[in-house]
């Protein structure tokens, strides 16, 4: 039942998004086609995904244990703490702290944590950084 209510809310917000997109112009011609096919023709797949949704034989639906739905909890709470605190904390930081919650959520023991996220913080920073060039915040608290 849930695949199905999902599908036909799915279904409204394409409907939508095809009123939506229906009415994209632009003020000049750059391109032969124009600026509306590509968001046609990408809510046209998710139209036709949901009415297959809508249409299919449903499978009966098992909702996992409650220990696992209390680790997606955290991992969406950290998540939000990681982007209400990426410019104070900045990238490194903010990245090894998330990397360590999630290694211990996913069973690695607290050094390992804490070492592969100092480890991942500092090389994912330096890759962004100074090999790709993008500017990345290293914390206010180090200003």
């Amino acid at each position: 039942m849930s695949d199905r209510i999902f599908a036909a809310i799915w279904l409204t917000l394409c409907l939508a998004g095809l009123v939506v997109a229906w009415h994209i112009n632009s003020e000049y011609s750059y391109e032969p086609v124009g600026p509306r096919p590509f968001p046609l023709g990408i809510i046209g797949l998710m139209l036709f995904c949901a009415l297959a949704l809508l249409l299919r034989h449903p499978d009966r639906v098992e909702w996992p244990q409650q220990r696992i739905l209390l680790r997606l909890l955290i991992m969406v709470v950290v998540l939000v703490a990681y982007a209400l605190s990426f410019e104070w904390l900045g990238f490194p930081l903010a990245t090894a702290l998330l990397t360590a919650v999630f290694g211990l959520l996913f069973g690695a023991t607290l050094p390992a944590a804490l070492i592969s996220g100092a480890v991942l913080g500092a090389a994912l920073w330096y890759a962004f950084d100074r090999l790709l060039d993008v500017t990345l915040p290293l914390g206010a608290w180090l200003s």
